[in-house]
């Protein structure tokens, strides 16, 4: 069994998709990433525009031929006309993960009161989560701060590899009976 988390980072905007600016999500996420985890671990990127068919594509590529064990999307999760990444996320899913929403929610009301507008969702396709976050490299931060704890306990429920984090940066929970005790 390969213990490699594969990780899908996607970015949502159709100005960065375009060239009019440079994507920070991604390398917001990457960083993130690279500072939490202690497992091995690799990413796919994308950078796509806010069309909902083509969202919803990249999110079954990822997951069904990609393999990715957690698919993280930044932006379009907004009211405005153009954001669909949750209808996107949802037409692609077995199920869905309210209390992420509910969490990345309540997360970022601690930092805007802006945040009850934010239309963020988490569901399970296959052996993957899927999660909408913000689109602004602060709230990428604050909002996986805030839930990715819950993540790894998660991702061993639907079959996926055994994640461990930087305790020094977060520290991921998992119920007694579903912590592995490290090689001595």
């Amino acid at each position: 069994m390969n213990d490699e988390l594969v990780i899908g980072l996607v970015s949502i905007s159709d100005r960065a998709s375009t060239g009019v600016y440079e994507d920070a999500g991604l390398p917001a996420l990457k960083d993130w990433f690279g500072s939490a985890l202690a497992s091995p671990w690799r990413m796919e990127t994308r950078l796509i525009p806010d069309e909902q068919s083509l969202i919803e594509k990249t999110l079954r590529e990822l997951v069904d031929d990609a393999g990715c064990h957690l698919v993280l999307t930044t932006g379009g999760t907004g009211p405005a006309p153009r954001d669909v990444t949750p209808e996107a996320t949802l037409a692609v899913a077995d199920k869905v993960m309210p209390g992420f929403g509910e969490q990345m929610r309540a997360v970022s009301l601690k930092y805007v009161p802006t945040a009850i507008l934010s239309r963020q969702v988490a569901v399970i396709r296959k052996g993957a989560l899927i999660i909408n976050l913000p689109g602004q490299p602060k709230a990428i931060k604050e909002t996986l701060d805030g839930v990715f704890a819950a993540v790894p306990y998660c991702v061993d429920l639907i079959g996926g590899p055994y994640i461990e984090t930087n305790e020094s940066v977060l520290k991921a929970f998992r119920p007694k009976s579903a912590i592995r005790k490290k090689d001595a």
